[in-house]
C-alpha cells in the first residue's frame, strides 16, 4: 500500500513533523514522490516507524535507535554488530537499575526520618537534605 504523509502519520499515530524529523535525522530514507511532488510511503515505512516508536517506549534514545537501524539495515556482520549493541545496552540498563536502587534506598531512609505528623513546622526530610555534606 502507498501512503501520503498525512495518511502515514495517522496510521502510525505520529504527526507529520515527526516523520519529517525522522527523515532529517536519517531514521527514514527519502520517500519516493508523485509527479506532483507529494511524498509517498510504503508499508515498510509504517513498520519502521512502529519499530522506532516501540524502541522509544522501551527507553532507547533516537541516537541509539539510529545506530540500531544502521545494524538492521546492514547485511554484512549484522549479527556481530547486533550482539555488541545489545551487550552495551544491557550494561547501560544495569547501571540505571543500580542508580535507581540507590535513589530508592535514599528515599526510603528520608521517609523514615519523617514522623507521622505531617503538619510539623520543621520538616525532617528537608533538614536531613540541607545538612548533608
Amino acid at each position: 500500500m502507498r501512503y501520503r504523509i498525512s495518511e502515514l502519520a495517522e496510521k502510525c499515530n505520529v504527526n507529520k513533523e515527526t516523520i519529517r524529523y525522522y527523515e532529517k535525522k536519517g531514521l527514514l530514507s527519502e520517500p519516493s514522490r508523485t509527479d506532483s511532488g507529494y511524498r509517498v510511503y510504503s508499508d515498510d515505512t509504517v513498520n519502521r516507524i512502529n519499530f522506532i516508536k516501540r524502541m522509544q517506549d522501551l527507553g532507547f534514545s533516537l541516537a541509539e535507535i539510529n545506530k540500531l537501524l544502521g545494524v538492521v539495515d546492514k547485511d554484512n556482520e549484522r549479527c556481530r554488530d547486533m550482539y555488541d549493541f545489545v551487550s552495551q545496552k544491557i550494561d547501560d540498563v544495569q547501571d540505571k537499575i543500580r542508580d535507581l536502587k540507590r535513589i530508592e534506598n535514599m528515599l526510603i531512609k528520608l521517609k523514615e526520618c519523617c514522623p507521622d505528623e505531617k503538619s510539623l513546622h520543621e520538616c525532617p526530610i528537608i533538614e536531613t537534605l540541607m545538612n548533608r555534606n
